[in-house]
C-alpha cells in the first residue's frame, strides 16, 4: 500500500532568527481537507565523530539551557553558509580545538521529523592536530576523551542522553571500528 502524498497549499514565515525559521504551512490532510502544519525550517546541522590516533573518541561536555543540565556530545553545530563540511571543520576547531587531516561523510538523519525539516550530516574526522577557532560567546565546553568502551558504558547508563549524539554514533560506529582495526594492523 502506498501512502497518500500530502501537498503544500501555502507556506508562511512566522518568525526568523539567525539559526532557524518558524513556519506555518497549509496542506492537504489524508482525507483531502485543508490542515495547518507548524514546523521549524533549518539550514541543517553537523556532528563530528572525531577519533584520535590512540583510538579515543573526542567529545565535549556543555550545559544545555532547556534541560538545565550538562550534556556529553560530539562536536556539532548549525550550518550557516550552506557548506556542511566547512561547518564540521569549524565546529571541531571551535569546540575541541582540533583539526582533522581526513574527513569522511558517514550519513545523515533528521533529529525530529515531526517538528523540523533539519538534516544533520555526520562526519568521521581522523588525523587530529591542534587548531583554534574562537568559540561563540554563548557556549562553554569541556573537552573529553574516552575509549569506545567508556563511551558505550555512558550511553548504556544514560549519562550520554543527547539524541543527536546517539544517532550519530549509530551511523558512525562501523566506520570507527574500521578505523581502529586499520590502525592496529
Amino acid at each position: 500500500m502506498s501512502l497518500k502524498k500530502l501537498e503544500t497549499l501555502a507556506s508562511k514565515l512566522l518568525f526568523k532568527n539567525p539559526y532557524w525559521e518558524y513556519k506555518l504551512d497549509n496542506y492537504t490532510l489524508p482525507g483531502g481537507q485543508a490542515g495547518e502544519y507548524h514546523y521549524v525550517h533549518s539550514p541543517g546541522s553537523v556532528m563530528v565523530v572525531a577519533v584520535e590516533d590512540d583510538e579515543t573518541l573526542v567529545l565535549v561536555r556543555q550545559f544545555r539551557y532547556l534541560w538545565k543540565r550538562e550534556s556529553i556530545e560530539f562536536a556539532s553545530g548549525g550550518v550557516k553558509n550552506g557548506d556542511f563540511l566547512m561547518t564540521a571543520k569549524n565546529e571541531l576547531a571551535e569546540e575541541a580545538h582540533l583539526a582533522a587531516a581526513e574527513w569522511k561523510e558517514i550519513g545523515e538523519f533528521n533529529p525530529f521529523n515531526g517538528a523540523t525539516d533539519e538534516v544533520c550530516r555526520v562526519f568521521l574526522a581522523t588525523g587530529m592536530s591542534r587548531a583554534y577557532r574562537e568559540k561563540d560567546e554563548s557556549e562553554e565546553f569541556e573537552l573529553l576523551r574516552m575509549s569506545v568502551t567508556e563511551f558505550e558504558k555512558l550511553v548504556e547508563d544514560g549519562t550520554i542522553w543527547d539524541g543527536m549524539t546517539l544517532a550519530a554514533w549509530l551511523l558512525s560506529r562501523r566506520s570507527v571500528s574500521a578505523f581502529i582495526k586499520e590502525k592496529n594492523k
